[in-house]
């Protein structure tokens, strides 16, 4: 008994996951101490992301809880709460105060700031400042402006140096203090000096300033998920004791009956019962035709009924709607972090400190080596004020943020940035064929009965063993089966055979359905000539056989996708080698590779058998995409680097696959890998303009050769800078969008 619960004790239960609002802070080093704290409690795994102030916390259930983690937050000094239902919005509307607070303060401190950039300005003329400015005025002046409007940075400065780290607002606190203090000094003793209250001041201001337009450039970025929530419909028209009633969305229950009118938004997931339309769905798959829909048609939340009516039955209702799930994805997506992003949270989280050690350098250089107490502060403020870890933090978060949403809307749903940088990297794709190349819309072609069977007897027995299947294939032959009113027969005894087919126990004897490989296994004899005829036609041959007897033959075609030359060409001139795995039989794979313009392929492979095959192509030091749609492709999909799922595919691939391309077309690939590359662009300018920032002007303020006050205008808009570099991913086009 005790080996017993030893060995169940080595199965751990799957860590919770919860992501947490943050408040509070003001540049990255503050994101790597929230990050840094979280990471020391036991077992537990966070990433804190500054752009979408969140942090993504798996942790042990049971032996901690979301209060834990946010007392830890609390005790670094920062803010968390746990999410709540409608939380986003709430969050939305405080910033929104937030800003417009900030905004009025920021005026109140720009009037306060104008006597002192005037006074500059004045200075420039070569006459003396006290006549115009007196020293006692200028005291007066910039207090408020000190400890009011800069408060922040004291308190900032304040939680992280006693959560034993410390942040740009320990910079600002530090310089802005050494200016003001000094004038200070100098004023309420009399001495003869030079005043500083105009740099103290003016980098308050500007700072200030580079924050508000760092906030409305970040709610630009993440407007995304903005814009896709309020794609959602907010009532509904359903069929309540046969009269229609508006109803609030949220109200509305799985089975409820509801009509859409011409032009109206869908209000949730439904599958049509009367009415006949055609249906705008660009905002969920990015696809620019409208989609026919009839009975027995599927509808999706907020796509835009064009023409006729439509009544339909709820199938899928608030967080189970298609549209839901896209957002949710979108928000993990933004949410998470590129191996990219590892360098500069790394110099994030020493930066601060690394900066006030050379700011001290500076001062002591400056006044041992010049004697000048006076130019040695001055360039010791400078360098604090010219360095800011904000560009680092947002140059790889922002770009992801707005790159996840370009993605969104032209129908690529990425699920990570881990995802969203290598598929960028890939070298080689591995394509599946049915579903990929093809239209995945399989059609019976040929029904050729053995001696003694009939048409009937074969298609019986062949839609009986793929019922309740969801493969293509099986589809044709269920959908062939129906048209021609067949019944289906109850087996028993059903099983799988990896790769060939499937058996089971029908009236008593065996039956066989599958490859003409799988009947010969069996001992059944097929008429090979006849299969080699259908084959070269590029028809997928399928057997059937009950006990004894070789029912005979169907042949099923699934004819390429219209844009998959063009995609597998576009691919090629990215640099990607494309490769076809494919489980049905050689010449029909020949046939499609042919046509497709893939050079290279393999046929007749089990699931397994393609993920070995990536396995090696990875160990020959390719970076592997696989796009699949299949319960078969799942193996090779988890084998690839990067996995792209067909958005018409089975949920397994979907679940299994890094990337959802909802247009189920192989050219959304091209633009997965095409969005990729740019939005990775825009992050090493990001980086670069971070780092070459920091690099030139760090050693210019320490060499005395930058004003604080110039310095404090550079710091402010670096930020800006960088996410506004991050919003020109906004124009990035869909390659698919430009096919049509």
């Amino acid at each position: 008994m005790m080996r017993g619960m030893d060995t169940l004790s080595h199965f751990k239960k799957a860590p919770a996951v919860i992501d947490l609002p943050i408040s509070g802070m003001t540049c990255a080093a503050c994101a790597a101490r929230i990050e840094k704290t979280l990471n020391r409690l036991p077992e537990v795994k966070a990433a804190v992301n500054f752009a979408t102030e969140k942090a993504h916390v798996e942790y042990p259930a049971g032996r901690i809880t979301p209060a834990d983690l946010i007392n830890a937050i609390r005790k670094a000094g920062y803010g968390a709460q746990e999410p709540v239902a409608g939380g986003d919005a709430a969050r939305k509307a405080e910033r929104l105060a937030a800003y417009q607070r900030d905004l009025r303060l920021f005026t109140i401190s720009a009037v306060l700031t104008l006597p002192f950039f005037a006074l500059m300005l004045y200075m420039l003329t070569g006459a003396h400042h006290a006549a115009w400015l007196p020293p006692l005025a200028q005291l007066l002046i910039a207090t408020p402006v000190q400890f009011w409007i800069g408060g922040r940075f004291y308190v900032g400065a304040y939680h992280a140096l006693r959560g034993g780290g410390a942040n740009m607002d320990v910079l600002i606190a530090l310089g802005t203090s050494m200016a003001y203090f000094y004038s200070a000094v100098v004023v309420l003793a009399g001495l003869d000096g030079h005043l500083y209250f105009e740099a103290a001041v003016s980098i308050i201001t500007l700072v200030f300033l580079g924050k508000l337009l760092e906030s409305r450039a970040r709610a630009r970025a993440s407007a995304a998920i903005e814009e896709l929530i309020r794609l959602q419909p907010k009532t509904a028209r359903i069929e309540r004791n046969a009269d229609i009633v508006e109803i609030p969305v949220a109200d509305m229950r799985v089975g409820d009956v509801f009509v859409v009118r011409p032009g109206e938004a869908v209000p949730v997931d439904g599958k049509v019962i009367d009415g006949s339309s055609s249906v705008d769905e660009a905002m969920l798959t990015g696809e620019s035709l409208p989609v026919a829909k009839t009975a027995g048609s599927a509808v999706y939340a907020a796509t835009i009924n064009a023409q006729g009516l439509l009544r339909c039955a709820a199938t899928g209702v608030g967080a189970d709607t298609a549209l839901a799930g896209i957002i949710r994805l979108v928000e993990e997506a933004q949410g998470s972090k590129a191996p990219i992003q590892r360098l500069a949270d790394v110099i994030a989280g020493v930066f601060v400190p690394v900066v006030v050690g050379i700011a001290l350098l500076t001062f002591i250089g400056w006044w041992w080596f010049g004697g000048d107490f006076t130019t040695a502060m001055v360039n010791a403020v400078a360098v604090l004020v010219i360095a800011c870890p904000c560009a680092l933090g947002l140059a790889t978060p922002t770009a992801i943020m707005v790159g996840s949403g370009a993605g969104a809307r032209a129908g690529v749903l990425i699920k990570n940035a881990e995802a969203l940088e290598h598929a960028g990297h890939i070298d080689t794709l591995v394509v599946d064929k049915t579903g990929t190349l093809t239209q995945g819309k399989p059609a019976v072609t040929d029904i050729l009965p053995g001696e003694g069977s009939s048409e009937m007897e074969l298609l019986r027995v062949a839609a009986a063993l793929e019922a309740g299947s969801e493969h293509p294939l099986a589809r044709a032959i269920l959908d062939h089966a129906r048209d021609h009113g067949i019944p289906l027969p109850p087996v028993q005894d059903f099983a799988a055979v990896t790769g060939r087919g499937v058996r089971a126990l029908l009236d008593g004897a065996v039956a066989l359905l599958g490859s003409p490989r799988l009947l010969g296994e069996a001992g059944l004899a097929v008429d090979t000539q006849q299969v080699m005829q259908l084959q070269d036609q590029g028809k997928t041959v399928i057997g059937v056989a009950h006990g004894k007897r070789v029912l005979g033959l169907i042949a099923i075609a699934d004819p390429l996708r219209p844009t998959s030359v063009a995609a597998v060409a576009a691919l090629q001139a990215l640099g990607i080698k494309v490769i076809m795995l494919t489980g049905d039989n050689r010449r029909t794979a020949e046939r499609i590779a042919i046509e497709a313009g893939v050079s290279t392929f393999e046929a007749e492979l089990l699931p397994q058998d393609k993920a070995q095959r990536i396995a090696v192509l990875k160990a020959e030091g390719h970076v592997v995409g696989m796009i699949g749609d299949g319960v078969n492709d799942a193996p090779a999909l988890a084998a690839a680097q990067v996995s792209f799922a067909i958005g018409a595919g089975s949920d397994v691939a979907i679940h299994a696959a890094d990337v959802t391309l909802m247009r189920s077309d192989l050219l959304s690939a091209v633009d997965a890998v095409a969005l990729s590359r740019a939005t990775f662009r825009k992050i090493k300018q990001n980086l670069f303009f971070a780092f070459i920032y920091n690099v030139l002007g760090i050693p210019l303020a320490a060499a005395g050769l930058l004003n604080p006050v110039i310095a404090g205008a550079a710091m402010a808009m670096s930020s800006v800078s960088v996410v506004s570099n991050s919003l020109l991913l906004k124009r990035w086009k869909s390659v698919m969008n430009a096919e049509r």
